[in-house]
């Protein structure tokens, strides 16, 4: 069922569309009448209409494109009606008057045509093989964009260009006077002639970047430079790029020099703020640079389509590091035997690997725990406060159609019924933010979720923080956007925000880590305790929100794997139709939980066992189903994360070593070389030596 919203912008657009018609025919009848103020008038309010929509429903517009009735054809035919009016319009000569008035319309559409000729060069001229971030790539000759009306708007060029041209043919329409028609024609020519021009000197070998072959000539040299070893590669669309970035704090940590391997131009932006060098090879050719740098490894935190295409490069181990376990199949992918090694929390995943036969052997699972868990808290025993803080935080619906991936159809409503009875409790409530993107019934009990939790909120009263907190978070919020973000111009292209996100001045990743702590201080100061809160921007982010409660409810899914850290009550939702046994049994994340049924009548229990941890049957299954989950806490996670680093280092320099041996035997006088055709030839005729490579 769409949301208002939808049904809203829908409306809103079938009436623009019914009025552009509208427009149309009202010029088209009132110059064939003629009859001078409609035509006029109609003339004026179409051009005026679209562009606006070209600001406002660029949705729609693009629908148009698709049928052939895109901005041009529109511009052209209203232009056409024009000259159909001034025909029929008594006091003007066709030859002596109109005829101008045709050609120089005529020079101002071939002129168009020429601007659009010229800004596609230059799209083409600054689309670089590779883009960069935190890297110094000023020898590349790199610019400022030009203007983006100029370069990228189609649309808006040509109905901006046009106005005085249009404006005067319809003087010229009312008063008969084919000088108004001139001028403003003449006014359009020169203006697009102006900007063609000026958008050609972004042709010239100053303003033009260097060529692809010498681009791909500099990258090697600052590969050479700089000496990578362990490389985090990857690919996805544009809301996955949280899987990445959930591991940049370890990359940042890692012994060696790391580096960020992306395939999608616009994956760039998407990663957050870290000082840790970015490169995006948009196609596979030229991403083989790697092949001959000495980057040794490289990290994956997810399966994707490009990945098959980084594998093939044989001088280079690979590790699979996942964006986060859970008992899901999804987090025991056959694609995973494709990696040399397997990187896993703890024994459980190990355990789930080879239950699950897919061809994962058990000496390439390595357990490296998980870093990015350090800031969660351990738990401190009863609830300090006069309310229980409740975070409930479920999974999104998955692609499979499963009821029991999430619990928001099925359980949640009577989950949130059940918590805000209970006048001591403290809702957080955290959707993922993929809910309700396949199946609308999750969407739509998602929204009447919030709704409840923000209606309950409305009716609690009490003592609030004074204005000073708003302000403070305010403050706090500024300076974190102004680490975490980059101002760019609205004309800025690729080739710019290249230039503009050089070498990083450095420590910005520990400077962003202080500012988001003070910033998560000042938004839980800026709410009173017994607020109900519904959390569903980027901040503050899961970790932040564990520390601020004293019960988890949510699904199986990786979040409760990431739970177990703090050793706190949780609660999961069995909306599978699975018995409690079987379901206990089949995912052993929920071995120590409270499970929930969907009419969530437990709710009550799981509130008292939180508030007396002395009948909390569940705690002592926790820490031992923690080190289970997650492995020990002794040696530290990074450590042994770390240790699993150097390791695969090694295997790939004993490779490379052996695989120079071999080449100088088989090749007399190429010693030492290392050639991408010569290691290419040595692995065809290598036997399986225990090492995986895929090609």
């Amino acid at each position: 069922m769409p949301s208002a919203g939808l049904a809203s912008r829908r409306v809103v657009q079938l009436s623009a569309l019914f009025a552009m018609f509208a427009l149309y025919t009202a010029q088209l009848v009132s110059a064939l009448i003629p009859y001078v103020p409609v035509f006029v008038a109609a003339s004026a309010a179409g051009l005026a209409l679209d562009t606006y929509l070209q600001y406002k429903q660029p949705g729609l517009l693009s629908l148009l494109g698709k049928i052939r009735f895109d901005v041009t054809v529109r511009q052209l035919l209203r232009d056409m009606l024009i000259l159909v009016g001034l025909l029929r319009i008594d006091g003007i000569e066709p030859l002596a008057e109109q005829s101008p008035l045709t050609i120089a319309l005529l020079a101002f559409y071939a002129l168009h045509f020429v601007c659009q000729a010229v800004a596609v060069l230059v799209r083409r001229t600054r689309a670089l093989p590779i883009v960069t971030r935190n890297i110094d790539a000023s020898e590349l000759r790199l610019s400022a964009a030009p203007p983006r009306i100029l370069a990228r708007r189609q649309g808006h060029r040509l109905l901006g260009f046009a106005a005085p041209g249009t404006v005067g043919l319809l003087i010229t329409a009312a008063t008969t006077d084919a000088l108004w028609g001139v001028i403003g024609l003449g006014v359009s020519i020169v203006l697009l002639g102006g900007g063609t021009a000026y958008l050609a000197t972004w042709l010239l070998p100053k303003k033009r970047a260097l060529s692809e072959q010498k681009v791909m000539a500099w990258l090697d040299r600052w590969l050479a430079d700089y000496k990578p070893t362990v490389a985090m590669y990857f690919s996805g669309g544009t809301s996955s790029a949280y899987q990445a970035n959930m591991w940049l704090s370890t990359l940042s940590d890692v012994d060696g020099k790391p580096l960020i391997v992306l395939r999608e131009r616009f994956m760039v932006q998407k990663i957050d703020a870290t000082d840790v060098p970015i490169i995006c090879f948009p196609k596979v050719a030229t991403m083989f640079s790697l092949e001959n740098s000495t980057l040794k490894m490289v990290l994956h935190p997810a399966n994707a389509a490009k990945t098959s295409q980084v594998l093939r490069i044989p001088t280079i181990k690979h590790a699979f590091i996942n964006h986060g376990e859970s008992d899901k199949l999804s987090s025991c992918n056959p694609y995973a035997k494709a990696y040399d090694e397997v990187w896993v929390a703890g024994p459980a995943a190990r355990e789930r690997y080879q239950l699950a036969d897919i061809g994962v052997e058990d000496k390439d699972v390595v357990e490296v725990g998980r870093p990015q868990l350090s800031p969660i808290k351990r738990s401190t025993g009863a609830p300090q406060g006069t309310y229980t803080t409740v975070l409930y935080a479920p999974t999104w619906e998955g692609w499979d159609g499963n009821p029991g991936n999430t619990s928001v159809v099925l359980a949640g409503e009577n989950i949130v019924k059940h918590l805000l009875a209970d006048d001591s409790v403290r809702l957080l409530y955290k959707p993922h933010p993929m809910t309700g993107s396949v199946d609308p019934r999750a969407g739509a009990a998602n929204e009447r979720i919030k709704a409840m939790v923000r209606e309950a909120a409305a009716k609690r009263s009490g003592a609030r923080p004074g204005p000073e907190a708003a302000a403070e978070l305010v403050r706090r919020a500024a300076e974190l956007d102004k680490l975490t973000s980059t101002a760019f111009r609205s004309s800025a292209d690729e080739m710019e925000r290249m230039l503009l996100q050089g070498t990083p001045d450095g420590g910005r990743q520990a400077a962003v880590a202080e500012a988001t702590a003070a910033w998560e201080a000042a938004y839980w100061a800026s709410f009173p305790e017994w607020e109900h809160l519904v959390i569903t921007d980027a901040r503050p982010a899961i970790f932040t929100c564990f520390n601020q409660a004293d019960v988890l409810i949510s699904d199986v899914s990786s979040v409760v794997s990431d739970w177990l850290t703090s050793e706190k009550p949780y609660a999961v939702a069995n909306t599978s139709g699975m018995t409690e046994g079987d379901f206990r049994a089949g995912f052993p994340t929920v071995s120590a939980a409270t499970i929930l049924t969907p009419a969530a009548t437990e709710v009550p229990a799981l509130l008292a066992a939180v508030r007396a941890p002395e009948t909390d049957s569940h705690a002592e299954a926790r820490a031992e189903l923690k080190e289970h989950l997650l492995g020990p806490s002794d040696p530290p996670s990074l450590d042994r994360f770390n240790d699993a680093v150097r390791a695969l280092c090694a295997r790939a320099d004993e490779r490379r070593v052996r695989m120079e041996s071999r080449l100088a035997a088989e090749i007399p006088g190429q010693r030492g070389t290392d050639t991408a055709d010569e290691f290419a030839e040595a692995l065809e005729s290598e036997p399986d030596s225990g090492d995986t490579v895929t090609a």
